[in-house]
């Protein structure tokens, strides 16, 4: 084979995408922009006002939040406790 059948085998009308990825432009582009939608999609998830990091932050205040009513009841009860034994102190 010459030279010039070679070039006559290599399709010119073919664009990069095309050599190298199989894919044609406009369907290489409609891949790049899916993806970049996706990226955005998923960080918005992460980072976001209703993200996965606020929920998680809102767990650990519930948390906090339940650990506090038991503090407090306990500390109510021990008040009440109190107020109690000081008043039938002062019935005497």
């Amino acid at each position: 084979m010459n030279r010039e059948e070679l070039y006559q085998e290599i399709d010119i009308d073919e664009s990069i995408t095309q050599k190298y990825l199989g894919l044609t432009l406009g369907k290489f582009f409609l891949f790049v922009f899916l993806i970049v939608l996706l990226g955005i999609y998923l960080g918005i998830l992460l980072y976001g006002t209703n993200s996965v990091e606020v929920l998680l932050g809102l767990e650990d205040y519930e948390n906090y939040l339940k650990e506090e009513v038991v503090r407090l009841r306990n500390e109510n009860a021990e008040l009440q406790r109190e107020y109690f034994e000081l008043k039938e102190i002062s019935a005497q």
